[in-house]
């Protein structure tokens, strides 16, 4: 680790993130329920999106490229979940007030100065991600810092907005959409580009999380709180990188990306110039060929194009990240900007069915040199030639060291080109939404879940059990029992209320979700001694809610206890007598304390 961090100094690493989480309370901008479905859509319609000029009066280059692809988005819906303001059929309603709150909490947690009017904004987004064609979004905050082990990171801006769509598919030129999460609230916090290590990445994200959990009132899962990062090392450029949900994926997403740009600026030392020949129709060479691939794409009527790129053989495949070579980076600038299935190069070839013959007939055919390399790409016309030129400009741009661009976070640390990285002219005044003048001074702090894990420790749990509980969101849950259900211990109830559910899924491959007033009845009964702590496994297991099933367990009386423990003994008259014991405190313990057993039994044999 500290190698790490002495070649990220050396390189000059710089890291921003955006943290976005999702709310819980209604949608921004309607009253539809903010809650997510899979179940059968009960409606879809049909949209195409074009970009438009933001305020400044220009179109947004990532728009632009969007646009360019020319995609048909379907998007889905349900008639109880979905109203006309997800259609973008009816204006927005006022911002959620709820939503605000909160936005305005987190903004005083991060100690920035709250804006003095909310002014909401449209983004323009047409990836198809949004049913209009833009995201409303409003300033809440600016100049904030947090402070922390990792050190003083500043917040520069907090931000209020709505949620996407979730997309379900893709299909050739058509794309998927479910409307259930559009409009869900997002707060999005910034940070400045402060972080120079990819540890430090990881501890801020965790702290600001944390702040955000401490409202109460953020949705938890997978997909409710998405990490972006932002960048760059010395004589590089910010890139963003997109979508990362996992936590710890954010020091090798950082670690990553700073390799990448190392090594771009590096090609662009070796290459003052790229030198391309002409886009040249090479069709004719494969009329035959035993690539499916290409074979597949000729039978529709595609053609196969074809390039030289002077002095380049063997660095198509040079390695940027693990895994993913130049190849893949113009093969991804390819796919974004056209839609085809990729590219073959030089480097890789002869493979996927072309043979070291038809290689041979390609360098002849682009005269090529023997360092010269060559890139072929196969599909429809319009979407090849539309894919070369992408890879042409991406190529002659190689001695310009690293390009500004939004990219996609994988799951093994590497990323991919999305789009280029947008700009201010995507940015214009939403007309339909009132401004508002926010009252932070109205608005109160919640306690932070670092000091209310502090609070469980004084009164005896261990730092782990009482995160956890925290976590979980159980601490005033826990400190309510604890009051009221002496002698039950304060340990023991906090170790209940986390097991209980895992144990249920471990030992019985069943999801439980007790209610509070579940544990109040459970805790109510042990107090008083109507149950056994050893029946409360079996208790859960038998149904929630739990007052319903308190009197199958209820402790057995003197004389039940006596009944059961001589039928049991009558019972087991051939068992040896060293075995009767445990037998009988197993068969009992759900409904009797163990040394109650021990004492009637004694007095059982004794007489």
């Amino acid at each position: 680790m500290d190698d790490m961090k002495k070649m990220d100094k050396a390189l000059g690493l710089k890291v921003g993130l955006e943290i976005h989480q999702q709310l819980d309370t209604a949608k921004l901008f309607c009253s539809c329920p903010a809650v997510l479905r899979d179940d059968q859509p009960h409606f879809s319609v049909t949209r195409k999106l074009r970009a438009v000029a933001g305020e400044a009066g220009k179109v947004d280059i990532a728009a632009q490229v969007e646009q360019l692809r020319e995609r048909t988005f379907i998007y889905e819906g349900y008639r109880d979940t979905t109203c006309l303001v997800e259609l973008d059929e009816e204006p927005p309603h006022p911002l959620n007030p709820e939503s605000l709150t909160i936005a305005l909490q987190v903004a005083k947690l991060v100690n920035a100065t709250i804006v003095s009017e909310i002014e909401v904004m449209r983004k323009t987004i047409v990836n198809g991600s949004v049913i209009s064609g833009f995201q409303r979004t409003a300033l809440i905050g600016i100049d904030g810092r947090i402070e922390g082990p990792f050190g003083t990171v500043t917040i520069p801006t907090i931000m209020l907005e709505e949620d996407a769509a979730k997309e379900i598919s893709q299909e050739d030129n058509k794309v998927t959409y479910r409307l259930d999460r559009l409009g869900i609230p997002l707060i999005e916090i910034a940070t400045g580009p402060d972080i120079t290590d990819p540890q430090q990445a990881m501890d801020v994200a965790a702290y600001i999380g944390m702040l955000l959990r401490s409202t109460e009132k953020v949705k938890r899962g997978l997909g409710t709180i998405r990490q972006d990062l932002n960048v760059s090392i010395t004589d590089g450029q910010r890139i963003e990188i997109k979508g990362a949900q996992d936590l710890k994926l954010l020091p090798l997403l950082v670690e990553y990306e700073a390799l990448r740009q190392k090594n771009l600026l590096e090609l662009s030392t070796t290459f003052k110039k790229i030198l391309i020949g002409q886009i040249t129709d090479t069709t004719s060479l494969f009329l035959s060929s035993a690539s499916k691939v290409i074979a597949d794409a000729l039978h529709e009527g595609g053609i196969v194009l074809g390039i030289r790129i002077g002095k380049m053989r063997g660095y198509l495949g040079k390695e940027l990240q693990p895994g993913r070579r130049l190849g893949t980076e113009l093969s991804d600038y390819a796919k974004v900007h056209s839609g085809v299935g990729g590219l073959f190069h030089g480097d890789e070839l002869p493979k996927y069915g072309i043979t070291e013959e038809e290689v041979k007939r390609v360098r002849e055919f682009l005269s090529c040199a023997a360092d010269d390399n060559f890139i072929l790409i196969v599909d429809e016309p319009m979407k090849v030639k539309r894919a070369m030129e992408a890879v042409v400009a991406r190529l002659l741009a190689l001695p310009n060291r690293v390009i500004k661009e939004v990219r996609r976070a994988h799951p093994d640390g590497t990323t991919s080109y999305m789009r280029p990285m947008p700009g201010s002219a995507r940015l214009y005044p939403e007309t339909d939404v009132r401004p508002i003048s926010p009252h932070p001074e109205k608005v109160a702090l919640p306690e932070l879940w670092t000091e209310k894990a502090k609070r469980l420790q004084e009164i005896g749990l261990g730092s782990d059990l009482a995160q956890t509980i925290v976590s979980e969101g159980h601490a005033d849950l826990l400190l309510d029992c604890i009051k009221k259900y002496q002698p039950v211990t304060s340990s023991f109830i906090a170790e209940t209320i986390v097991s209980i559910p895992k144990i249920l899924l471990r030992k019985y491959n069943i999801t439980i979700n007790p209610t509070a007033e579940d544990y109040h009845f459970l805790f109510a009964a042990l107090a008083k001694g109507r149950i056994t702590k050893d029946a409360i496994v079996d208790l859960f297991h038998t149904g929630l809610p739990v007052r319903n099933h308190i009197e199958e367990f209820s402790v057995l009386s003197e004389d039940e206890l006596k009944t059961k423990i001589k039928e049991l003994l009558v019972s087991m008259k051939d068992v040896p007598s060293k075995v009767v014991v445990g037998k009988i405190i197993g068969s009992l313990k759900l409904r009797a304390d163990a040394r109650r057993i021990m004492e009637i039994l004694h007095k059982i044999q004794k007489v």
